[in-house]
């Protein structure tokens, strides 16, 4: 029996599908891509990603945009997966109800929402079906779940149970939690009066949204920002400040993020592929 992520004897390569694009799904992505999976990205057709630089979603809204070294390319169908993978490219599709789920019948499929509940991802959706973060239970939802929660068990693969419930309270850089984030003032869209990776200072105006001021917390780099052509409600998260004050940081990968797509690739090496995991 061969494992999901390594080649068949016939140099068949396994195809997995990730529902979501932001930047913890970009971690997942761009480990499954780099352990040579065929890998199709599921959005919405307005992505709120916030750290848009390294997310694939934000190939939505640009036709492609490349995250490090990997390049995401949107397409108009499903079939077009094959030939744009086989390129070495990441395929993004606007597809949030997974319509496209049962026509490619992928290996291993991950729900990388982000929703903090179970938007209908279930364990007969693919041969091997995992989940990040809060939201589902392992193995009634999906075969293993992935810690999200900043700490000790950041990235552990859990087959049994469920990752820490969702505190609505940010991982802590350099003393700051909630502080570090930018939410809505207003209904609306937002106006961008700085660029993500530009240091700003405590009080700096950020943006307007639906004619409210958006102005930072604390002094940093602005990590990220929603993309103007979303609208947003008041209240809800739309950007941060890193207080580290590092630009760089705004357009890599970050160790959370690869750290959760570590705990993919050891389930697909741990778990592998059975004939039938739903039964």
């Amino acid at each position: 029996m061969s494992l999901i992520g390594i080649s068949t004897q016939s140099g068949e390569r396994k195809t997995a599908i990730v529902r979501g694009g932001g930047d913890l799904a970009t971690g997942v992505i761009y480990r499954l891509w780099r352990a040579r999976f065929d890998v199709l990205c599921l959005e919405t057709e307005l992505p709120t990603t916030v750290r848009r630089p390294v997310s694939v979603a934000q190939a939505v809204f640009d036709g492609e945009h490349a995250v490090e070294n990997m390049k995401a390319r949107l397409i108009g169908a499903w079939e077009d997966f094959s030939p744009v993978a086989a390129r070495g490219e990441i395929p993004v599709l606007v597809d949030p109800d997974g319509l496209c789920i049962d026509k490619i019948k992928p290996d291993l499929l991950v729900d990388a929402i982000v929703a903090k509940r179970n938007t209908g991802t279930h364990n007969k959706m693919a041969r091997l079906v995992l989940a990040i973060g809060p939201g589902f239970c392992a193995p009634r939802d999906a075969h293993g779940v992935i810690e999200t929660k900043r700490g000790h068990t950041l990235g552990r693969l859990i087959t049994e149970g469920e990752a820490i419930a969702n505190t609505g309270i940010p991982g802590m850089e350099m003393g700051y939690t909630v502080e570090r984030l930018l939410r809505a003032p207003a209904r609306g869209q937002v106006e961008p009066l700085r660029e993500i990776g530009e240091r700003v200072a405590a009080g700096a105006m950020i943006a307007m949204v639906g004619g409210a001021e958006l102005r930072a917390g604390i002094p940093g780099v602005l990590r990220g920002l929603i993309h103007p052509s979303v609208t947003v409600e008041p209240g809800c998260k739309i950007g941060d400040v890193d207080p580290r004050n590092e630009p760089s940081h705004c357009f890599t990968i970050t160790d959370k993020a690869l750290a959760i797509g570590g705990g993919v690739l050891e389930a697909v090496l741990s778990i592998g592929v059975g004939e039938n995991k739903s039964a």
